[in-house]
């Protein structure tokens, strides 16, 4: 029998297993291959499709956009039609950014809206700017926003007189919710005999009215008090302040203001101090009068330190919405005075005016000094009462 050596044999089968090791591989990355191939291609052809579908429902800005003055002191009315091809996007939702400014403002205030009007506030003493464009987005537009061309407008109030005749120094205060008091001064180019009126007007007024009530000086109308305005808190309240005089045209002055905002409450009421230990004082007080909203205040707590001989300095310790406050003395310090002033908080208002201060002051010594001062009148009265007796003995012996 003879061996045949298999070395041959052997070699065939690892070649064959390597082929059919290989050839799955190969089909493996060819179909890698082809599938990005296709997802390349599905996206290209998607993009072109969704370009050409917003290239085709590309829409028109509105028409006819207008500004008119009703006569409301700057609240203008601003007014605009669709765009004229409208009624095709039956599958998509139509509307419109509405923009507004005056002539010099750095920012657009921006309204987004369905409405075709509007009544906004502008400054009358500088040009009034608009624009509004088209935004449509639905099936039409493949869910993609498509937008419009703007369109623009500007009014402006044709202004007489020079700037300088215009009147200075214009200014407000809403005392404690109840009254707002606006003082102004003549303007430098005004003449004698000048006469100034004041014109306001808020939603809900039909019209602009004229103050009933100045303050004058000379016979000049120099400021007015307005009464019953609670209906224009966190409104705008439009304001013109015109002038006439004979052979001279004088420049209105327009403002816009929040009352809350111009709010000055009077001070704090029933200030009271007690020492509830040796290192402790309790301050309390009572909100102000008026029409203020207690909940709308909050308060400022100053005490005057003395520190030996040194002159008594103002600090503040707080700045609090309570009508409560600890102050804890340190370095043996004497109080000389305490005082508590408030505002509107900013939980009502942007801003607003501090109150007065509250006049009652109290001089709050260490225990030390309360003894001093009980000891020091037994003295008095014991040195008296010696002096006298002495005298009554000399007068005995003459």
């Amino acid at each position: 029998m003879i061996n045949l050596p298999c070395l041959p044999i052997c070699a065939s089968k690892d070649s064959f297993s390597n082929t059919a090791y290989l050839l799955p591989r190969t089909f493996e990355v060819l179909l890698m291959a082809l599938r990005r191939i296709y997802l390349f291609t599905l996206a290209l052809v998607w993009g072109c499709m969704a370009s050409s579908s917003s290239q085709q429902t590309a829409v028109a800005p509105p028409q006819d956009l207008q500004i008119t003055d009703p006569g409301l002191l700057g609240s203008l009315d601003i007014e605009w039609k669709p765009p004229p091809n409208v009624q095709t996007f039956n599958e998509c939702t139509v509307k419109y950014k509405f923009e507004y400014r005056n002539t010099g403002d750095r920012e657009w205030k921006v309204i987004f809206t369905r409405k075709l009007k509007f009544r906004v506030g502008f400054d009358l003493s500088r040009t009034a700017e608009v624009k509004v464009q088209t935004l449509l987005e639905g099936q039409c537009t493949n869910d993609v926003e498509v937008q419009s061309e703007w369109i623009y407008a500007t009014f402006q109030v044709p202004l007489q007189g020079k700037l300088e005749s215009e009147v200075q120094n214009f200014h407000c205060i809403y005392h404690d919710w109840e009254y707002l008091k606006c003082t102004w001064q003549p303007g430098l180019l005004a003449p004698r005999g000048v006469h100034y009126g004041l014109y306001y007007w808020y939603e809900g007024l039909d019209h602009a009215e004229q103050c009933d009530d100045y303050i004058q000086d000379h016979g000049i109308n120099i400021g007015c008090m307005l009464q019953n305005l609670s209906q224009a808190e966190y409104k705008d309240l439009s304001i013109c302040v015109n002038g006439s005089a004979a052979a001279t045209l004088l420049r209105p002055l327009y403002a816009t203001l929040r009352l809350q905002n111009l709010a000055k409450p009077s001070p704090p009421k029933q200030l009271m101090l007690s020492t509830s230990t040796s290192e402790e004082l309790q301050v309390v007080w009572s909100p102000p009068g008026g029409e203020t909203p207690p909940q709308c205040l909050e308060y400022e707590v100053q005490l005057a330190e003395e520190q030996g001989k040194a002159k008594a300095v103002w600090a503040s310790v707080s700045t609090q919405m309570e009508t409560a406050f600890t102050i804890t003395r340190v370095n043996q310090s004497r109080i000389s005075c305490v005082r508590v002033r408030g505002r509107t908080n900013n939980f009502c208002a942007d801003q607003g005016f501090w109150s007065e201060w509250t006049q009652e002051c109290f001089s709050v010594s260490r225990e030390e000094d309360k003894q001093l001062f009980i000891l020091i009148p037994v003295i008095l009265s014991l040195s008296s009462s010696l002096i006298i007796f002495m005298l009554i003995g000399q007068c005995r012996k003459r």
